[in-house]
């Protein structure tokens, strides 16, 4: 990936010089009655990757408190699998545009907007529509990034540190001598707590990954384990008292291990439900299977046993509960930690708009090792460029069938 950050000073002089004739150009559109397209990936309806197309679709009017971004890279994560499959409680109504984090450089800014000016370089999180050439959303939900910072970074931190930071800190109350159990350690969220903790002495990170992963996350964790043997067992030999913290993004029948693996005054968190994603589509099976081998709580058995168990959901958290200044306060902590060279986003590969369906399969695979990037401006391979036809934003196009993706070659950049 070529070096961003060289190059920055004259692609922010070159956003604002331009600016002038861009909104000139916008004025003089709206006057003639032309809408400004974009090119967005659009999920025309919830099921396999057959529902995912790139499409053309006019630009979002900026409104007042916002910020118009000029995207460069998108966020891509597990819960986007679970949107596209429906398998969220209370999903938007298709065709949307996915996608919850991006950067990018600020093209304009709306009215009562403080703090970030034309052309600035920033990461943002936005309640869908990342997936997409430009976005807008609230000024509280954007911050600057730093200037070594590349934008697929930057796309790569915002989600997965600051919900690592918040379960560690805000929720665990992470302090020197603890120890802490992650599932999917290979994953960025994964890689994003094992830094974390790195930053308290004497923390012990017992790592749960596939095989696969262990040869490139092992210096990341202390003790790291097979996901498909006996973990229990292992951890009991490594730690016979329990654990403190337990991160747990699977559910299922891992959810009443790990209340059982938590020493006195431990804390198990939730924070998602990948077991219940098995094929390409929502299985009503492996949903019943997850939510029965959930291990009911006894509040009086939390009591008897001091132990803590709790929720977490970033998202939620901006978007349904408000705490925009919590977040941007665990941000400025990150980011400073990031300019003392203590933390660093891992992207595991950079993916064209294109090349979503196999960006997508290769996280519903658990093949990567960090944060898989959609880069706005990466030109796809030309197997997968004929495989993302231009739509109407309905995504009216016939459908390929089901698994079609699966005999093509792909070939991603692997950082």
């Amino acid at each position: 990936m070529a070096k961003e950050g060289a190059d920055m000073t004259e692609e922010t002089e070159y956003m604002i010089e331009q600016n002038v004739a861009k909104e000139a150009h916008n004025v003089e559109s709206s006057g003639t009655g032309e809408a400004k397209e974009m090119r967005a990936v659009i999920l025309s309806g919830f099921g396999g990757l057959n529902k995912l197309r790139v499409t053309k679709k006019t630009m979002p009017e900026l409104q007042e408190g916002e910020v118009k971004i000029r995207v460069k890279a998108c966020g891509l994560n597990f819960l986007d699998l679970m949107v596209r499959q429906g398998t969220i409680d209370n999903p938007p109504k298709p065709p949307i545009v996915p996608g919850f984090e991006c950067s990018g450089i600020v093209e304009s800014v709306g009215e009562n907007t403080m703090g970030l000016e034309i052309g600035d370089r920033v990461m943002a999180f936005v309640n869908y529509n990342a997936w997409a050439e430009v976005v807008c959303t609230p000024v509280d939900f954007v911050y600057k990034m730093p200037d070594e910072m590349t934008f697929a970074e930057a796309a790569a931190f915002s989600l997965t540190f600051v919900a690592a930071y918040m379960m560690l800190f805000e929720v665990a109350n992470l302090r020197e001598g603890m120890s802490v159990l992650v599932h999917s350690a290979g994953g960025g969220v994964g890689q994003a707590v094992a830094q974390l903790c790195s930053t308290v002495p004497n923390v012990t990170v017992i790592g749960i990954a596939s095989c696969s992963k262990h040869a490139a996350i092992r210096d990341s964790v202390t003790h790291l384990l097979d996901r498909n043997v006996d973990y229990m067992q292992e951890i009991k030999k490594i730690s016979p008292e329990g654990v403190d913290i337990v991160l747990d993004c699977l559910c299922g029948e891992n959810t009443g291990k790990g209340l059982s693996l938590l020493r006195p005054l431990g804390t198990y968190i939730l924070y998602g439900a990948s077991n219940m994603v098995t094929g390409e589509t929502k299985s009503f099976f492996s949903f019943a299977k997850s939510w029965w081998q959930v291990e009911k709580v006894n509040p009086i058995k939390l009591y008897e046993e001091n132990k803590v168990i709790a929720g977490f959901s970033l998202l939620n958290l901006l978007f349904k509960h408000g705490k925009c200044s919590l977040v941007k306060s665990v941000m400025d902590k990150l980011l400073c930690l990031y300019d003392q060279k203590k933390i660093k986003p891992v992207v595991d590969s950079l993916w064209a708009l294109e090349e979503v369906k196999e960006a997508m399969q290769r996280i519903h695979d658990r093949g990567n090792i960090g944060k898989l990037i959609l880069d706005v401006e990466k030109t796809p391979t030309p197997l997968m460029a004929g495989d993302s036809t231009e739509t109407s934003e309905a995504g009216e196009e016939e459908e390929e069938p089901e698994g079609d993706n699966d005999s093509k070659e792909r070939m991603p950049f692997i950082h």
